[in-house]
């Protein structure tokens, strides 16, 4: 059962069960070592008799030890888990939680890249403010705003660190 949720149908049902994020998990590494074995045949994952390992040379082993560690991993999904019970590796109403979370934070960070850090964040702030802390609206309005002035202050001024601008910041002439 979830703790402090709601109850309802869906309560303490699995959203996924252990042996499935086993294999989801083994899989995806599995992948992303084949994709650095690949690029490090494209580099070259060979000895050179003169300059020594060629720049594949050591993420080719890293990439083949993270295949072979997959494999043994979804091995041992599919033959250890399958006399066990198949418990929940995590059930809807915390998946939900997670994506409640989850969502919001991805679409903050693609959007820094269209709008620029300060615009994303104040919206990013201003949703989680209202939306998840139930703050008034007044208060989700001078937060974020307050905030990013200190981040602008701060990194851009003091520290003469440039962040990422976008056209709103551009158009009040932060660019």
């Amino acid at each position: 059962m979830s703790q402090g949720g709601p109850q309802g149908p869906e309560a303490g049902r699995a959203a996924f069960r252990q042996k499935s994020a086993e294999l989801a998990v083994a899989a995806l590494f599995f992948i992303a070592g084949a994709i650095l074995i690949k690029d490090s045949v494209r580099l070259g994952f060979g000895w050179h008799e003169v300059h020594g390992p060629q720049p594949g040379y050591f993420p080719f082993y890293v990439g083949v030890i993270i295949c072979i560690a997959s494999v043994i991993n979804a091995v041992r999904a599919l033959i250890v888990l399958r006399g066990a019970k198949n418990k929940a590796f995590v059930e809807v109403e915390q998946l939900k939680l997670v994506l409640t979370v989850l969502v919001p934070t991805a679409i903050y960070a693609a959007a820094v890249i269209w709008t620029g850090i300060y615009a994303a964040s104040v919206v990013f702030i201003a949703f989680f403010m209202r939306r998840l802390g139930k703050y008034a609206w007044w208060k989700a309005v001078i937060v974020p705003l307050a905030t990013v002035v200190v981040f602008y202050l701060i990194f851009e001024i003091w520290f003469k660190v440039p962040l990422p601008k976008g056209p709103l910041e551009a158009w009040v002439g932060l660019n």
